[in-house]
């Protein structure tokens, strides 16, 4: 079954060429991706997050990504305590399911590779059925103290493309779960 990705960096993304993978990255508008194929949402998170000040995007593509994930069966990944959940209504992890069957959990980047621990929530519809979960991992960048005292993190030290980019092993256990939530759908 194939799995649409959608919002991805299509060329330097993890998602680019696997079997079983329909990429839309910027030049497809994946918001114009009409199943029926289940989803890994991943929408620019700028608008919703802590620096949404310094964003140029407009955050437009979030709600149209939970639409989707409802629709079509899936999951959609953001940084902790992204404001989507709020203003879509998502339950946060921990609380029950909305009217879609749709829960959150919170994961680690780190668990799959990534260099910062890069807390992250998933909202899922479709299944409960999770891919088994990674070892515990641990980030391998160093938190530092700048000479103004101030502790600087692997993940503000990091490039902004790669910061955004998913580990692929997390690339491939989400496009699992999307397979699966396609699966109990039917």
């Amino acid at each position: 079954m194939t799995v649409a990705a959608l919002y991805i960096d299509a060329k330097r993304g993890p998602y680019a060429g696997v079997p079983g993978i329909d990429p839309w990255g910027i030049e497809r508008d994946a918001t114009r991706h009409a199943g029926p194929s289940p989803v890994v949402a991943h929408p620019p998170c700028g608008a919703w997050g802590n620096y949404a000040h310094k964003c140029h995007d407009d955050g437009a593509t979030g709600p149209v990504a939970v639409a989707q994930v409802r629709r079509w069966g899936g999951v959609l990944e953001h940084p902790r305590r992204s404001k989507l959940w709020a203003h879509c209504g998502l339950p946060r992890p921990g609380e029950l399911p909305d009217a879609w069957g749709g829960y959150s959990i919170e994961i680690r980047q780190c668990d799959w590779g990534h260099v910062a621990e890069k807390r992250t929530w998933l909202y899922i519809v479709g299944t409960t059925d999770l891919p088994t979960m990674p070892p515990r991992g641990e980030p391998t960048g160093l938190t530092v103290r700048k000479a103004s005292g101030r502790l600087s993190t692997p993940l503000e030290r990091m490039s902004k493309t790669k910061r955004h980019l998913t580990p692929p092993a997390l690339a491939t256990w989400l496009a699992e779960l999307a397979q699966r939530c396609a699966e109990d759908m039917t």
